[in-house]
């Protein structure tokens, strides 16, 4: 009997601090209710010590949760979430967006990448955020107002430009231009290129007699090939309208040579078919490519009765008489309302033929002639045409060798020209004489805004009276502006008591 009663309160090795727990407190019921039976069956039997890791696994058995750094709430994601991220791994291959929800869209577009293929996103995404991410990856700074605000735009008008700057005629395949055609023709409303590469060419025969690198630029041959050929490219974009170009190289360094700046009779006539072909163009820019006389010619002609062209700028070539003769023929066969000519070789005579063609013109708002040499006779032309013309408002003759008698027409310019707005004379020789009948002619003006005299010989107080007259002037326009007739129609002006009868 003793033995039986001493049996059920052998201590057990428990698999849990639970087990041990309820073990012994059956065990000390039983021995408080008197003796048990002995069924060996009943009594568990004991573990056995696999090592000395055993104290270790127990004591992580009897762990709590809370106690677990590496538990978290996070388990399965959701099936929506799951999906979203299938798409977005597998988008170049399976591009699926448009059918999915707007909120799952969203999702979407802020995971994928920027560095898909063209071909995948061009025609698909419209989500401007996917596309700010795409340029500021690519460009450093961007300023999206000068692409229309958008980013989708900007990204498809930088990405074509770089494309244009480096591309190497009988080198590079046009196809790669090309082949952007159908993914930026309704985005690119603009070109800028800085930059045209001419043609790799070897290096000549070396010659007994070493050749100058100041040899005239008259001597230079043309090169078999010429740059890249925009004709092809800006037929398939129907809604371009800005066509900024320079025929040049830049950062050419010591690899400097003369024919790395020069626009061709081949791609004079190539790009004025194209621009005579764009009919949605409205600026056309071809600077610092020395264009000449015979080629601004061949320009203008192609110009001729276009109906979109508002601005042509032609400055810092080397366009002289001839040339303006031909500008001066295109203002009365076009809608032009800006001109600039500015750092060109434009003389009296080029200058006598603008202002004929500007006294009967009734579109240019805008004539940029500074830094040419229309000397008096030029200014005086221009002069006699502001007399009779009612559409110009801004003229700019800074460097161009003017003097008194060029102030005296203007003085008188002053006193009747209503539409003139700002005038620039600087770094010419008006003089003292000049500076008085100048200031004359701005007490009768009332409309003049700008007027800058800045290094031209006049005195210092006719120049103060002249800034006092311009501040009048301005102050007059603002509170013209602000005025409640100004935002009234004409009907509404007229006041209440007439729209009552």
């Amino acid at each position: 009997m003793e033995e039986t009663q001493r049996t059920p309160s052998l201590s057990v090795p428990s698999w849990s601090s639970a087990s041990t727990q309820d073990q012994s407190s059956s065990a000390g019921q039983a021995s408080s209710t008197g003796p048990q039976p002995s069924k060996s069956s009943v009594i568990p039997p004991p573990v056995k010590s696999k090592g000395p890791s055993s104290g270790a696994g127990g004591r992580r058995m009897r762990r709590i949760i809370a106690e677990d750094a590496e538990w978290s709430v996070a388990t399965v994601p959701l099936l929506t979430e799951l999906c979203i991220q299938h798409i977005v791994k597998n988008f170049q291959n399976n591009p699926i967006l448009k059918q999915l929800l707007p909120e799952h869209q969203k999702k979407v577009l802020n995971q994928l990448s920027p560095d898909l293929p063209l071909a995948v996103t061009a025609n698909l995404i419209e989500d401007e955020n996917y596309w700010r991410r795409c340029c500021t990856q690519r460009w450093p700074v961007c300023h999206v107002d000068e692409h229309g605000g958008s980013w989708k735009r900007m990204f498809f008008e930088l990405h074509l430009e770089n494309l244009l700057k480096h591309f190497i005629p009988s080198t590079t395949d046009p196809e790669v231009i090309l082949s952007l055609l159908p993914l930026c023709r309704n985005y690119v409303h603009t070109i800028r290129v800085d930059q045209f590469l001419p043609p790799v060419q070897l290096p000549p025969p070396l010659q007994g007699e070493d050749q100058s690198d100041s040899s005239s630029e008259g001597e230079m041959e043309e090169p078999a090939t010429g740059h890249y050929q925009l004709g092809d490219l800006v037929a398939g974009l129907s809604h371009l309208e800005e066509l900024d170009l320079v025929y040049g190289v830049r950062d050419c360094g010591m690899n400097f040579e003369w024919n790395l700046f020069l626009f061709t009779y081949r791609d004079c006539h190539s790009l004025a078919a194209t621009v005579k072909a764009c009919h949605t163009l409205k600026i056309f820019r071809l600077t610092r490519s020395k264009v000449d006389d015979d080629k601004t010619r061949i320009l203008a002609f192609s110009l001729l009765d276009h109906a979109a062209l508002e601005e042509l700028d032609l400055s810092h070539n080397l366009i002289g008489d001839r040339g303006a003769r031909a500008a001066a023929k295109l203002l009365g066969h076009s809608r032009l309302r800006v001109l600039n000519l500015a750092n060109n070789q434009v003389r009296a005579p080029g200058a006598q033929s603008l202002a004929h063609a500007l006294a009967h013109n009734s579109n240019l708002v805008s004539l940029n002639l500074r830094l040419n040499c229309v000397e008096d006779e030029g200014g005086q032309a221009l002069a006699h045409a502001l007399q009779t013309n009612k559409c110009l408002t801004t003229l700019h003759l800074g460097g161009n060798e003017l003097s008194e008698p060029t102030a005296t027409l203007l003085s008188q310019v002053l006193s009747i020209n209503t539409t003139l707005t700002s005038i620039n004379l600087s770094c010419n020789h008006i003089g003292l004489d000049g500076g008085k009948q100048l200031l004359e002619g701005m007490s009768d003006n009332k409309t003049l805004l700008e007027f800058d005299l800045r290094l031209s010989g006049i005195a210092q107080e006719s120049e103060y009276l002249i800034g006092q007259a311009l501040c009048a002037n301005r102050e007059a326009a603002r509170q013209r502006a602000l005025s409640p007739s100004h935002f009234m129609s004409p009907a509404t002006a007229k006041g209440p008591e007439n729209l009552a009868g």
